[in-house]
């Protein structure tokens, strides 16, 4: 009971915190997080990091949320459900992974992002955060950004002070997470054109010359199709399962795990089941009734996506 109620104050003293600060308190997480960010390459605890690629191992609990965009109740839910602040606590090889795309679309935007950060901040070595669309470079940005009116909402005139730190930190997030011999994490799609690893850890210094990181964050798998196609989204590309097949040989993995799509039970499945989307945000604008979460172990058989059918956690 004592380990069930420590988890809930700490639950609602981060939902708290985030319902309080002003703007300088926001900025100020902000750059503390960049910094942790811009200093991650190497040995992070258990992960290992090259240019914006995660490295885990096979081995330990990991907690995978999709897109949130603005949705402070749902976040606060995954937290509660999944026990990861206990367990993180105790110093067990607990791993939280967010597929990005924290704000936008949601007027809690800015409560997400400081919850979402305050976590980093707090478990540095046990918190990955991703890079979605919604958090592009410039040139790739989602539109409409409402970003902007959400920090306004909730800081005044102070509110470009706050967008312009956010801005910043997008550049640090990371690009993929891969699990050894397991499955890979990014947001959206397969870079179809990708030949090695490095490709994926190093997509944002190779945009715009090359589109790795343009599909990473646009892209999105469909039925019936070889190859690839343009992406009626205007960025990235529709892609086939032979391009997934292709991509996860070349990682040595069984599974994709991305979010980026809307699905009415906060989850879906592609490719013969070799890629699973997941959808953390529920309700309008995307009228999804369900949201869903993956909660893992990564020493478990991942051979393909359907066989994490079982861990997905809807609510």
């Amino acid at each position: 009971m004592e380990k069930l109620a420590s988890g809930a104050r700490n639950l609602r003293a981060l939902v708290e915190g985030a319902e309080r600060t002003d703007c300088a308190g926001f900025v100020q997480l902000v750059d503390d997080v960049l910094g942790l960010l811009a200093a991650e390459r190497g040995r992070v605890g258990r992960l290992t990091v090259e240019g914006r690629l995660v490295r885990a191992p096979p081995s330990g609990g990991a907690v995978v949320v999709g897109d949130l965009h603005g949705d402070l109740d749902s976040l606060a839910h995954i937290l509660g459900d999944s026990g990861f602040l206990d367990r993180a606590q105790r110093a067990e090889d607990a791993l939280l992974v967010f597929l990005g795309d924290y704000g936008d679309r949601g007027p809690r935007s800015p409560e997400v992002y400081h919850v979402v950060l305050s976590l980093k901040e707090m478990f540095p070595e046990n918190v990955v955060l991703m890079r979605g669309n919604h958090e592009g470079p410039p040139d790739l940005l989602a539109q409409p950004h409402d970003l902007p009116a959400h920090l306004h909402r909730k800081f005044g005139t102070q509110w470009p002070d706050a967008y312009a730190r956010l801005q910043e930190l997008f550049g640090y997030l990371q690009t993929a997470v891969l699990v050894e011999g397991k499955c890979v994490m990014l947001h959206g799609g397969v870079p179809s054109t990708a030949t090695d690893v490095g490709d994926l850890a190093y997509a944002h210094e190779r945009h715009p010359a090359e589109s790795h990181l343009e599909e990473v964050l646009w892209s999105d798998p469909v039925e019936g199709l070889a190859g690839t196609l343009f992406s009626p989204r205007g960025a990235g590309r529709l892609f086939g399962g032979d391009v997934t097949e292709g991509f996860l040989g070349m990682l040595g993995v069984g599974a994709l795990i991305r979010g980026h799509e809307p699905s009415d039970e906060g989850f879906k499945l592609n490719h013969g089941g070799r890629v699973l989307t997941l959808f953390s945000r529920k309700g309008s604008p995307y009228h999804n009734p369900r949201g869903a979460y993956l909660r893992l172990d990564l020493s478990e058989s991942m051979m393909s996506a359907e066989q994490l059918k079982a861990h997905i956690r809807n609510f």
